[in-house]
């Protein structure tokens, strides 16, 4: 499926591709990426359905000592059912780091800008995937369905089989179930 733009406008048909693709192939675990919690509110009623993980930005992300997410809000999707992981971003960390201080390329960012090829929120699906293996929230070797956006909302989402970061080469994208045509 196909967004004519990219964006927000997209969350709540982007949710309901991905709630239908799930239940299609049984599939029981829901990645949102999300820095303020909206997109993964939207979610909480389907929390005892599915194991839904909300994965934010990194605490520092938009400002120094900053946490995008209101202490409210991470309560109510805490309290609801949803897990909140805010962590170091896979494809940013020290690489990012570096090309702010000295200048130039580096490894992660080369497959972010890859995977952006496809479109920001795909990046976003494979990299909060990792993620949230990484941080033992959802289980190795299994199939989950992961939902990215670019800038606020979702616009995306997609069927991956995540690997460890340091295995991130054995990351797989199985199915892009939507992403903006014009992005």
């Amino acid at each position: 499926m196909y967004w004519d733009k990219q964006g927000g406008e997209n969350t709540r048909a982007t949710i309901a591709a991905a709630l239908k693709r799930a239940g299609e192939l049984g599939v029981k675990h829901l990645i949102v990426a999300s820095f303020s919690g909206k997109s993964a509110e939207l979610l909480l009623d389907r929390a005892g359905e599915f194991e839904i993980v909300c994965v934010t930005h990194q605490v520092g992300f938009a400002m120094p000592g900053e946490d995008e997410m209101t202490a409210e809000t991470r309560n109510r999707l805490t309290e609801g059912g949803i897990r909140v992981l805010t962590t170091t971003h896979l494809m940013a960390g020290l690489d990012r780091a570096c090309r702010i201080k000295f200048g130039g390329v580096y490894p992660a960012e080369i497959v972010a800008s890859a995977l952006r090829i496809l479109g920001q929120g795909l990046k976003v699906c494979v990299e909060v995937s990792g993620m949230a293996l990484d941080a033992g929230l959802i289980p190795h070797g299994v199939d989950i369905i992961s939902l990215g956006g670019t800038g606020e909302g979702l616009d995306t989402s997609a069927v991956v089989r995540p690997a460890h970061s340091q295995n991130f080469f054995d990351s797989k994208v199985r199915e892009i179930i939507c992403k903006p045509w014009d992005f």
